[in-house]
């Protein structure tokens, strides 16, 4: 067992570690098969991971910082919305890494040599079709 497996809630304990976006991926899961607005205690409840509130709050308040969740105040709490779906959600991490480097063309033509023919063929006909959500 490495250090990064440790876990604090036992002798012995393993936790698994979790994918960069995966916990919020899987929140934005369970808001969008609820159907409707859910507080931040039916995410944690649905999830079933033995989450601490804090977190799910603290997740639920970054995926709103980035577009993902919507929320209404009801009483002393809020109640969650999604808006993004989990691709919606991929493309917002995607945006997020572009923007964060200085020499964007460069790294639009890495990304698309990277491409499996079939995927440029895909991202050049959504191109195609003219603009996108977002585009002014």
């Amino acid at each position: 067992m490495t250090e990064h497996e440790r876990d604090d809630r036992g002798p012995g304990a393993v936790s698994r570690r979790r994918g960069q976006g995966e916990l919020e991926a899987q929140v934005v899961t369970a808001l969008r098969q609820a159907g409707g607005a859910r507080t931040a205690g039916w995410v944690q409840e649905r999830l079933g991971t033995g989450l601490a509130y804090t977190t799910v709050i603290t997740i639920l308040t970054r995926l709103y910082a980035k577009g993902a969740v919507s929320r209404e105040r009801v009483g002393r709490s809020f109640e969650w919305t999604a808006v993004a779906d989990e691709a919606g959600l991929a493309a917002l991490r995607m945006r997020r890494v572009l923007d964060a480097e200085s020499d964007r063309e460069a790294v639009l033509a890495r990304f698309v040599t990277a491409l499996s023919p079939h995927d440029e063929r895909l991202l050049r006909g959504l191109l195609a079709e003219g603009p996108g959500e977002g585009e002014d």
